[in-house]
Parts: C-alpha cells; structure tokens; sequence
C-alpha cells in the first residue's frame, strides 16, 4: 500500500486547509469581540461560528467530494456552496433586525454578520490577504466612520423616543410633559401604551430638541411616580 492510499482519506485536510480554518476563526473572532463590547445581538459567539462554518462549508465544497467525481459523467460546481452560504447567512441577518418603537434596529448587526460570513468564506477559499483587508475595513468602518459622522453637519434638533412608566391617578404624566417642555424639547407624538405593571400607566413620548437627552433622562428619573424612562435616541439603531 503507498502513501498516496493512506493519505487519500484525508485529501485537502492539511497544514494549509487547518490554517485557513483558523485564520477564518481568528477574524471572525475579532468583529464579534468588537460587536460584543457594543453589546450587540450578534456577539462573539454568533460572529465566530458564522465565519468558521463559511470558511469550512467552502473547504467542503473544494475538497469533500473529491471521492465522486468522475471526470465526464460527475461535475462539480464549488459556486453553488458560497451562493448557499449567502443565503443563509441572509436569513439569519434578517433575523436581528428588529422594529421597535417605529425604528428599525440591527441593521450594522446583521450586516456584519454576512460580513463575517463573507471572510470565513474568503479565508476557505484560500484568499488570505482579502480576508485580512476586510477585517481590517470593518474596523476602519464601525470606528472610524462613527467619529466622521458624529463629526459632520446635522440638524441642530435631536429625536428621542420615551418610553415612561409611571403610578396611575397620582397625576404624574402632567408633571412629565411639563418637565420636558420646559427642558427645550417638543412633544411631537403622545401615544398610551399598555402596562403589565400594577397600578402603573405606560406612555410613549416623541420629542425633538436641541439639548442634551442624558439631563432631560436624570430630571424625569428625579419625578415622584415615575418608575421606568426607557429612551431611544436615533442615534442609537445599530
């Protein structure tokens, strides 16, 4: 028996297959400690098993059906893989895009995710310095861009979603919508919601207003009967 035959089980799950396996894990590893610290949906976990299963499904595709194939009579079409890859990969970003309170959340999420998907398949299919590149842009993009945009001109006025839970019949919402008016924010919409809290009332707040959210937040937090402020700031829908 040669060692062509004892090796032939183990065709493309070498040195070169192994590192691009782990170069795909380490990248990936790298945007979902960055989505983790933001504490974002899709963290650390979620990032690095999307890009080690790209990264092995497309080593899969290039070396798991070497056994089969015979030449005139069964073809294989690698592509079809990493067409399947984006697919999925959609359907899984699809799911971390949220819609709360009428704003759209997750989108930066579920597109690293396919990001992420995207690298582990560049790593698998042996394309090291692309995957690298893109990492590296990723970063450029979730850091960098951030300061460029906080940075340009924009509408002097912000919009904050308020979310306010307060004791019923203590005439607290009165209070509320004094307090902001007289913080420099307009309420533009006013809307009751239901609340699964006893004796508590729940109001949803839109306003708009050239100040800063965090003083108008400590001041409603300081209001006798207020029990919960959960704010949205445009901002803030990564």
């Amino acid at each position: 028996m040669s060692i062509q035959d004892l090796t032939a089980p183990f065709a493309g799950q070498g040195l070169l297959q192994i590192g691009e396996v782990l170069l795909a894990f380490g990248l990936a590893s790298l945007i979902g400690l960055e989505r983790q610290l933001r504490s974002k949906s899709a963290g650390m976990r979620t990032q690095t098993i999307v890009g080690t299963a790209s990264a092995l499904m497309l080593l899969v595709s290039k070396y798991g059906f070497s056994d089969v194939l015979v030449e005139g009579h069964v073809v294989l079409d690698p592509s079809r893989v990493a067409a399947q890859i984006v697919s999925g990969v959609g359907f899984l970003g699809a799911g971390l895009i949220l819609t709360r309170r009428g704003a759209v959340r997750g989108l930066t999420t579920a597109a690293s995710v396919w990001e992420t998907a995207a690298i582990g398949m560049a790593a698998g299919a042996g394309l090291w310095l692309l995957a690298l590149v893109v990492t590296a842009l990723h970063f450029v993009v979730v850091f960098g861009y951030t300061a460029l945009i906080r940075a340009l001109p924009r509408s002097a006025d912000t919009s904050l979603t308020l979310d306010v839970v307060y004791d019923a019949g203590r005439g607290v919402l009165p209070r509320v919508l004094a307090l902001v008016t007289a913080g420099g924010w307009h309420v533009g919409r006013l809307v009751q919601q239901e609340s699964d809290r006893d004796g508590a009332t729940a109001v949803r707040l839109e306003v708009t207003g050239a100040r800063e959210p965090d003083v108008l937040l400590a001041r409603l937090g300081e209001v006798e009967g207020v029990r919960v402020v959960d704010p949205t700031v445009a901002d803030d829908l990564e």
